[in-house]
């Protein structure tokens, strides 16, 4: 039961009904916008409609207000107050309440998922990073952003499927198996010079080490022009495997892993140079052949085939996305680091190039990540004194930890994660917080159940009375909404936020409200809400890939 829109429908008929009488000019109507007043004693709602109206209707906001108050026809509404210059204030009857508790508790353990969404099917690539070495912890906001709105856009009725992109072509394989190549021939005891722009990570060390342990000298043998296509081969296979595995334990999950490769070997990006050079987007000069971007707000046109005709990175993303919506996708929700800003207008400009309308194509920036310990920046690993992994964030905080705070903040903002923070087993940490909530539903419904209580899910929800229980109800009330706000906006932060608050408000109600013991009537009614809280939380924590644990 959606109170905001039974409230919201009201108040446009109320508004209509004046037109219709005459007592206001005839006009559009704006869309009622309802919030939360932030004191208790301004009601339940408020709402500026009369002044927004006022605008089309030609009259004095607080002539609209006026007859809303009077003709407001809401069965919830208890009164209307008008303030200032025409805010309307409503004060709603207990009944609201009560009826939307009675549709939570029916609802259980699906409420918060939301009717399916008419029609769009949505792709979101996230994450995406090169599979020449381990994921860093920018790689795990990514992740855990990323993993986070799929399971937001699908529990608000979206089709979503989630896709990894594997740059598995160009040059960072072939400068990954030289890397590699130097490392083997290095630990043989054989003469080489490291590649200037090779990978001088700890993990490349690792791979030649296994590859003797596995092969000894045997590719010493061996041309050298066939070891490196040996090495690349191996060495892939084996950051890729790595990769899958980090996101696995990390609670990263894709519906699709698409090769870079196959691009090439379908010969799908050269099919599409071909076709912007016959719509006449792409033009020769140099013996190159350069997009004309700058005609869709790009500062200058950028190549797509080099003049020694190998395609650039940016001719395979194009062939990619066009790809992508070839396989039938109406939106396309790309997740993408700092440092790729100002390639958002090209690609934008590429895909309207190719047919597609440019809003299809959202692109998230992320910010970077500090990890902080004892107030001081943590830039280098202790292992191999480079960029901290994503599996050293692990091993030192865990994954909830890990992933509740990499989704805390917006994504337009740096992420200061404070190690010690996330490794407090206090009410400090909040994901410990709201996982401690958790904890204490099981450990009531335990005690329920030791003492062969059976737990109805039902009672006279009438008598939670108490303002502790009349907030918790609320703020469950509001779930719903807040799934569909956090989805539009693309805002996983507010899950975050909504569940630590919910947390909350159960552990004040859990200090005020004695639920064992009390009349029976009562008691069921608290036991019903004990019940309704711990399927939003686990539901929201299950968004955020974050555990529900039973005992802490």
């Amino acid at each position: 039961m959606d109170i905001k829109m039974i409230l919201a429908e009201a108040i446009q008929a109320a508004a209509k009904k004046a037109i219709a009488e005459g007592v206001v000019q005839d006009g559009a109507l704006p869309e009622v916008q309802l919030e939360v007043p932030p004191k208790k004693e301004f009601g339940d709602f408020a709402s500026n409609f009369a002044m927004q109206s006022a605008r089309t209707l030609h009259c004095n906001p607080r002539i609209v207000a006026a007859y809303v108050s009077e003709h407001l026809d809401c069965p919830y509404v208890d009164k209307v107050e008008i303030a200032g210059p025409g805010f309307l204030n409503f004060f709603l009857k207990p009944d609201w309440m009560y009826d939307m508790f009675a549709h939570i508790v029916e609802a259980g353990e699906s409420y918060g998922n939301l009717p399916k969404a008419s029609g769009e099917k949505i792709q979101l690539e996230f994450v995406s990073a090169n599979p020449t070495g381990p994921l860093h912890v920018g790689h795990g906001r990514g992740a855990a952003v990323g993993s986070s709105l799929a399971a937001l856009l699908k529990a608000a009725g979206y089709d979503v499927e989630r896709e990894y992109y594997i740059n598995d072509a160009g040059n960072q394989m072939n400068n990954l198996a030289r890397s590699v190549n130097a490392r083997y021939l290095e630990l043989l005891g054989k003469p080489c010079e490291f590649p200037e722009d090779g990978y001088h990570g700890h993990d490349i060390v690792e791979t030649a080490e296994r590859i003797i342990k596995k092969y000894g000298g045997k590719y010493l043998q061996m041309d050298e022009a066939d070891r490196l296509e040996e090495f690349k081969t191996l060495a892939y296979k084996e950051k890729l495997e790595a990769l899958k595995e980090d996101l696995e334990r990390f609670n990263v999950h894709f519906d699709v892993w698409f090769s870079e490769k196959t691009l090439h070997e379908a010969g799908k990006i050269r099919e599409a140079c071909d076709f912007l050079k016959a719509k006449g987007w792409a033009y020769e000069k140099g013996g190159a052949l350069w997009l004309k971007s700058t005609e869709f707000g790009d500062d200058k046109d950028r190549v797509v085939i080099r003049d020694n005709g190998v395609p650039t990175y940016f001719a395979a993303d194009i062939a990619y996305h066009t790809d992508k919506f070839q396989r039938g996708f109406d939106r396309v929700i790309n997740l993408w680091g700092a440092d790729h800003h100002g390639y958002i207008a090209r690609m934008k400009a590429a895909m309207q190039c190719m047919g597609y309308k440019p809003e299809q194509l959202e692109i998230l920036i992320l910010q970077m990540v500090r990890l902080i310990r004892d107030g001081e920046e943590v830039k280098m690993s202790k292992r191999t004194g480079q960029t901290v992994t994503l599996n050293e964030l692990i091993d030192e905080v865990g994954t909830d930890a890990a992933r509740f705070f990499f989704v805390m903040r917006s994504i337009d903002s740096q992420l200061d994660f404070d190690l010690d923070l996330a490794k407090k087993k206090s009410n400090d940490n909040p994901v410990f917080y709201v996982q401690y909530a958790h904890a204490r539903i099981c450990s009531i419904l335990r005690q329920v159940a030791e003492a062969g209580i059976s737990v109805e899910g039902k009672g006279r929800y009438t008598l939670l009375t108490h303002p502790a229980e009349v907030d918790l109800i609320k703020k469950l009330g509001e779930y719903p909404e807040l799934i569909a706000t956090a989805a539009r906006e693309r805002a996983v932060q507010m899950v975050a936020h909504y569940v630590y608050e919910l947390a909350g408000l159960f552990h004040t109600a859990y200090n005020q409200c004695r639920i064992l013991g009390v009349e029976p009537d009562l008691q069921q009614a608290r036991l019903a809400l004990v019940l309704a809280v711990g399927h939003v939380v686990r539901h929201a924590l299950g968004i955020l890939g974050v555990s529900a644990p039973e005992k802490m």
